[in-house]
């Protein structure tokens, strides 16, 4: 894993203007005036005091003077508040940034349709950190605009400067140019160790979680795996410390010895001002000029420095974000999509090959049958056959590596992938248990009707838990979650007004396959093992609930129960990534291959539990 520095830097300042426009337009405007007067302020301090000065030596008029006098009390009245107002609007255009910036994130993050990005560490890595950096577009304004009133503000004192000694100004100048070198090395190299370190921070994330994670707790405090589990995240905290460790340590050398470095010119300068003065080559008032543009531009270059090293640093930070806009769409996008009328023949898989990378083997390997139109077809085979996989490509969350999978005789990769999917109602193995209220559990299962109460009761109904749902605390509005408890009075431990509870895990698979029924009216049903992990009774229910779902539905079923997908109309047998024979139970029983093995084999099992009890 590698950084990506193919974007040139000025085309990530100028995206983050573009998005700082969009996000605060007003506030970016007074933002350039406040570093322009920012960057006034120093130089006309420093002629002010030469004037005023010079004034009292030789005897100025009193306007002259009051006027001299006046113009440093607004400068050091500027002086003081214009950083103020400055860091104001840098925080608020950051806010405002950060809004727009995770906004644009995610929706790129949602045009990636399949699961390959997802799969992918160095995404996941750069998409964390594009994510974590949701102000860099913000700050990355505010570290240009603070650059620009630093050139500006340095150009001002260098003139004035050279005015009084040409070659202090040269000096002054060549002393700076190690401190503008090494102060953006030191920002690409912090860049450099928080990118190398993505890895060993995921890891110390994944093990804290581990740590406090209520599925995980069982099996770690029955095999006491903290004391494990703890030191492997210490680990890699260490490792990253020890990253960041060496790398401070080289700050301070580098920083302390470029103020040592600063502190010398500026007092050899002073030295020979005071000298100067001593011989008549400079008045009263170029002295104090002297040391005024000395002590500013010296400050001003090392805040310009700094907002150099931190708008690299921020620069790098949001070429994430960038980079994760620009990412390609892990699937293709058909020129002109074909529209998807309502299923009328059926679906095809024509020679299907699949496999997930070009490194790995083949999960598929010329897979062909098909899924006649209401028709219920079944997937059988051991364990790695490849029949989750199906279902992946079925969804189109891949495309297959060769051959194609036909809709009524149109290639998936020809439609709009969100007009497929609006087609298809599915229970996946591996469903989600949402952290939400249990009405919105089901109701994500179509967001257009979540506020249909009735028709969510009705889902309920059908999968058979309506009667758990209804029965908690809060019936349907009380959240399934021991992480939120939203509207509870925190200061009452008798306040029950906002209930939580969890589910067991037959019932969440229950609630899973609600939000499958919401989706009625859709083309094809998908039900991916929807009875695992039940008991026999639970899974009688939920199969005949099933059964009756799918009645003159076009469906998909997997499940490793076989009696569950007896009475589908056609069995696909997988074995090693092919099929190995497919028809109905009867022919299959009777052909004596192997689904007559796995059932029998199941079913003997059975029998034989039976008679030891």
């Amino acid at each position: 894993m590698s950084q990506d520095r193919s974007v040139p830097v000025w085309r990530t300042v100028e995206a983050a203007f573009r998005l700082a426009f969009r996000a605060a337009p007003m506030h970016l405007a007074a933002d350039v005036v406040i570093a322009l007067l920012t960057a006034a302020t120093p130089v006309v301090t420093a002629w002010l005091t030469r004037a005023t000065i010079d004034g009292l030596v030789t005897s100025a008029s009193g306007r002259e003077l009051f006027a001299g006098v006046g113009g440093l009390a607004v400068a050091g009245v500027a002086f003081g508040v214009l950083p103020q107002v400055a860091t104001y609007l840098r925080v608020e255009i950051g806010r405002r940034c950060a809004v727009v910036a995770l906004d644009e994130l995610y929706r790129a993050v949602e045009r990636q349709s399949g699961l390959r990005r997802f799969e992918d560490p160095a995404f996941l890595d750069r998409l964390r950190m594009a994510g974590a950096g949701g102000r860099a577009p913000g700050d990355l304004c505010g570290a240009v605009l603070a650059t620009g009133a630093g050139l500006l503000g340095a150009g001002g004192l260098l003139t004035a400067l050279i005015l009084v000694s040409p070659l202090m100004a040269v000096i002054v100048l060549a002393a700076a140019v190690p401190v503008v070198v090494l102060e953006l090395t030191l920002a690409r190299r912090r860049a450099t160790v928080t990118w190398q370190m993505s890895p060993a921070a995921r890891r110390e994330f994944f093990f804290g979680q581990l740590l406090s994670h209520p599925v995980a707790a069982k099996e770690v405090r029955l095999f006491g795996l903290a004391g494990f589990l703890r030191d492997r995240m210490l680990k890699e905290h260490r490792t990253i410390d020890a990253a960041e460790r060496g790398l401070d340590r080289r700050e301070l050398a580098t920083q302390g010895g470029l103020a040592l470095l600063g502190s010398c010119v500026a007092g050899g300068g002073l030295i020979w001002a005071v000298f100067a003065a001593r011989q008549g080559r400079l008045s009263v008032g170029d002295v104090s000029m002297f040391v005024v543009t000395v002590a500013s531009l010296q400050a001003a270059l090392a805040g310009l420095v700094g907002a150099l090293a931190g708008g690299h640093l921020h620069a790098l930070s949001f070429a994430h974000h960038s980079a994760v806009l620009a990412a390609e769409p892990d699937l293709p996008i058909a020129a002109d999509p074909r529209p998807i009328p309502p299923l009328r023949r059926g679906i095809e898989l024509r020679d299907v090959w699949f496999r997930y990378a070009d490194d790995k083997p083949w999960v598929l390997r010329g897979v062909s049958f098909t899924i006649p139109y209401g028709s219920s077809v079944a997937l059988a085979g051991r364990n790695g056959a490849g029949k989750t996989t199906l279902v992946k490509l079925l969804c189109r969350l891949y495309d297959p590596t060769r051959g194609a999978i036909l809709w009524d005789g149109v290639d998936l990769r020809e439609m709009r992938v969100d007009d497929l999917r609006e087609r298809i109602a599915a229970v996946f193995q591996d469903y989600m248990e949402y952290d939400l209220t249990a009405a919105e559990n089901i109701g994500l299962g179509d967001v257009a009707a979540m506020r249909d109460r009735a028709r969510i009761v009705q889902a309920a109904r059908s999968a058979g838990i309506d009667d758990v749902l209804a029965g908690l605390p809060r019936g349907y509005d009380t959240m399934l979650s021991q992480m939120f408890a939203e509207d509870a009075d925190e200061t009452d431990p008798q306040d029950s007004s906002q209930a939580v509870t969890t589910l067991s895990g037959g019932q969440w698979q229950r609630v899973a396959f609600a939000r499958a029924i919401m989706r009625r009216g859709r083309d094809l049903l998908i039900l991916d093992e929807p009875s695992a992990g039940l008991d026999a009774v639970a899974e009688h229910e939920v199969h005949r609930e099933v059964r009756n779902f799918r009645a003159g539905r076009t469906s998909l079923l997997i499940s490793h129960r076989l009696g569950a997908v007896a009475d589908a109309d056609k069995i696909v047998v997988l074995a090693g990534g092919v099929v190995a024979e497919e028809g109905d139970h009867a022919a299959l029983m009777a052909a004596a291959g192997t689904y007559a093995q796995l059932f029998t084999l199941q079913a003997s099992g059975y029998l034989r539990a039976g008679a030891d009890r």
